[in-house]
């Protein structure tokens, strides 16, 4: 690539990620904006500026999510004359106190009290939201509380002990690709009298399938914040003229795009001129075939000895990064010897850990995830970086000196072998059930991999950067152990 061009797609991909983080922080000017703390509970309160007795929501996130992660309710609702109130359940995010039995209502329960402490709140005027885990705490809540909450809106529904009479104005929501959560939505609704309308009562109850959405994709969708918005609007009986819709995840993907263009305008600079090792390709593929299966008989074995779902100090995150380090040295085996790593590569490889939490974390921060990592993650981080180098080693080694086509015949078999082999994992290890919901998400960050494999031809810098940088993804979405 030529300097000049070189330079042209510097100065584009920065202007897009200025433009990305004016989209994404201009949501919030006409908006109030609280971050709180409370008994080392991290909160958050989004509601509209100069409002005055507004109804209040509280927004609760699923298991392995974060308040960051449902904020888009939070616009939505707040853009419509809403206060919300969101925050991290105990082990989650910035929350670094143990989960515990009754964990869940206590820390739904303290986000009421502040919420309602809140000026611009109706206390008489309230109503819960909340995703998986989340659903099942908001719907328990407005059952035990029945006349605090006037409606329930429940995002991929998970169990509670619904009636006809409580929660009061329930609404359901599952994404069509989310077949377990179509059926509970479906058993609570038939629990719940079925579909009706009578919000005056508290009665109504609804369904609404969200196409084409699974369990996480569901939370970025604007048919679901409508209905969710809708569902409220006729419970306290409000017909406001709001016509937001949050694109936050459309700039978030557009800044990622910048900064890997970006990185392909700086790679030259990075790159070593020569690779003279090359494995051989048949001896590739079949460390990499065999690997899932060497990792899954290793994961049976540790779990035979001790708890599986929490080593590593994060729930399930230890078993999977086990999971690449044990897959990663079958393949090495495989692909042996290898040359020594340089300073250089060294060098390179922190450098490219720098660029894809900046371009991937920073915004996810506002966005959609927890990306800084409190203390007692930072100290988890590593032992995950550790375990997972394996992997993008070979990884690496497999990829260098490789054109295009090649590449993508790689990027595509390493997802096949990812999610086929956790799916084993599933199999014979269903305590980790909720790996399924990542299986999506390989492909995803193995396209980024790939495509920083082929800009820097070094084994050893990607497997540096990339290994640093899933770990640090592990480390900040799992919850603490």
């Amino acid at each position: 690539m030529k300097k000049s061009l070189r330079l042209v797609l510097a100065v584009i991909a920065l202007v897009l990620i200025a433009l990305s983080w004016w989209s994404v922080l201009r949501v919030q000017t006409s908006l109030v904006v609280r971050k709180m703390e409370r008994q080392q509970i991290p909160l958050l309160y989004v509601a509209p500026k100069n409002a005055q007795n507004v109804p209040g929501v509280l927004i609760a996130h699923g298991y392995a999510g974060s308040k960051q992660l449902m904020l888009a309710y939070a616009y939505t609702l707040a853009h419509a004359g809403y206060a919300t109130m969101l925050w991290d359940f105990d082990s989650h995010a910035a929350n670094t106190k143990p989960l515990e039995k009754n964990s869940l209502q206590q820390n739904l329960n303290l986000a009421y009290t502040v919420l309602v402490e809140q000026p611009e709140v109706d206390k008489s005027r309230l109503a819960t939201l909340g995703h998986s885990m989340g659903s099942g705490a908001v719907m328990s809540a407005a059952i035990n509380q029945a006349l605090r909450y006037a409606a329930t809106v429940a995002v991929s529904p998970t169990g509670a002990s619904i009636t006809a009479n409580v929660p009061r104005n329930l609404l359901l929501q599952a994404g069509s690709w989310e077949n377990r959560f179509v059926g509970n939505a479906k058993g609570l609704l038939q629990a719940g009298g079925g579909e009706n309308y009578n919000f005056a009562q508290g009665k109504a109850r609804k369904l609404v399938i969200i196409p084409n959405a699974e369990h996480i994709t569901i939370l970025f969708r604007h048919s679901s914040h409508q209905a969710a918005k809708d569902w409220l609007n006729s419970t306290f009986g409000i017909n406001n003229q709001s016509n937001y819709v949050d694109y936050r995840m459309l700039w978030y993907f557009l800044h990622l795009l910048a900064w890997l263009t970006l990185l392909a305008a700086i790679a030259p600079i990075l790159a070593e001129s020569s690779i003279t090792y090359k494995t051989g390709q048949l001896k590739s593929w079949m460390g990499l075939l065999i690997a899932p299966f060497v990792a899954t008989g290793i994961l049976m074995l540790i779990n035979r000895v001790s708890d599986i779902d929490g080593l590593g100090g994060v729930l399930v995150g230890g078993a999977v990064s086990i999971w690449f380090g044990v897959a990663g040295l079958s393949w090495l085996i495989a692909m042996a010897p290898l040359q020594l790593p340089s300073a250089r590569a060294l060098v390179i490889g922190i450098t490219l850990f720098i660029i894809l939490s900046v371009g991937f974390g920073a915004m996810a921060q506002v966005v959609w995830l927890e990306w800084w990592l409190t203390a007692a993650r930072l100290q988890i981080f590593p032992i995950l970086a550790v375990a997972c180098f394996p992997w993008f080693l070979a990884s690496g080694v497999a990829q260098q000196n490789l054109n295009f086509g090649q590449r993508t015949l790689w990027w595509l078999g390493q997802s096949t072998v990812l999610i086929g082999g956790f799916i084993l994992v599933l199999y014979f290890l269903p305590q980790l059930s909720f790996i399924y919901l990542l299986l999506p998400l390989f492909p995803v960050f193995m396209a980024i991999f790939s495509f920083c494999s082929g800009l820097l031809n070094n084994a050893w810098a990607y497997a540096i950067g990339s290994t640093l940088f899933f770990g640090w993804v592990l480390a900040s979405a799992f919850p603490l152990s």
